[in-house]
């Protein structure tokens, strides 16, 4: 069975973030594919719909239950690993039973398909799946770390300095030397109030290019605790959160 799949990158949430390549490539897609992953996340799924809404109406949409996750596992690695497996046999399922060959499905994706973002880790384990012969077509997008530095107006670095892009989870595994500027992801534990020092310099954006758009910056002994209220009031208001910080040495 042969599928082009197509990973379209639509930005970190601004509708006017979308490029025109990415809407030129929504066009001719037979299914799009969404991982439902409950009703707190609910308005991701309904960004997505409204884009669709806009730039292919009347598409076929699967919205699938995302698989059970473990958030606390001994082994992280080997979770993700499971994980990301299970939802390669969902969606695998869902496209033999929606496409004929020759058949054009597309995932939308957060930012870039690149940075942060398992689908392509997917796609990678459906392209050895026995019977399926994906053609795959990658879309980049708008980062959310091109649109925190936007919104802030600042650059990622200094003159020939060089910039680490990690996560929450790995901030403390930051080698010395690297931790210059810092672009953190996925950080919901706010480790920075760990790792940094009282006067490194945090940018922090949560919602980019959307309406509900929230940036805080200042030296980090200043700011840490309008943050951590910020950020707990957000997601209690609208039931989810993304956001992304730059950290910085003096």
């Amino acid at each position: 069975m042969r599928i082009t799949l197509r990973v379209i990158g639509i930005g970190p949430g601004g509708p006017r973030q979308i490029t025109l390549q990415a809407i030129d490539a929504m066009a001719d897609v037979d299914v799009f594919v969404m991982l439902d992953k409950g009703s707190a996340k609910g308005g991701l799924l309904q960004v997505r719909r409204d884009i669709l809404d806009q730039h292919a109406p009347g598409r076929t949409v699967l919205e699938l239950a995302d698989p059970p996750r473990d958030r606390h596992p001994a082994d992280y690695d080997a979770e993700v690993r499971r994980w990301h497996e299970a939802r390669a046999a969902l969606i695998e399922t869902a496209l033999r039973a929606e496409l004929t060959d020759g058949g054009v499905a597309a995932f939308l994706v957060w930012g870039d398909p690149a940075l942060y973002d398992s689908t392509l880790r997917i796609v990678d384990d459906l392209s050895r799946r026995p019977g399926l012969d994906l053609d795959v077509e990658v879309i980049p997008g708008v980062t959310s770390a091109s649109a925190l530095t936007a919104a802030h107006g600042i650059l990622a670095n200094r003159v020939g300095e060089p910039i680490h892009i990690t996560t929450g989870r790995r901030l403390a595994d930051t080698p010395p030397g690297a931790d210059t500027n810092q672009i953190v992801m996925v950080d919901g534990d706010l480790s920075f109030r760990q790792t940094a020092d009282p006067d490194d310099h945090i940018w922090w954006g949560a919602y980019l290019g959307t309406d509900d758009e929230i940036l805080i910056s200042g030296k980090v002994g200043e700011v840490s605790d309008e943050i951590v209220a910020v950020r707990a009031q957000a997601r209690e208001r609208i039931g989810w959160i993304m956001d992304i910080y730059l950290l910085r040495k003096p």
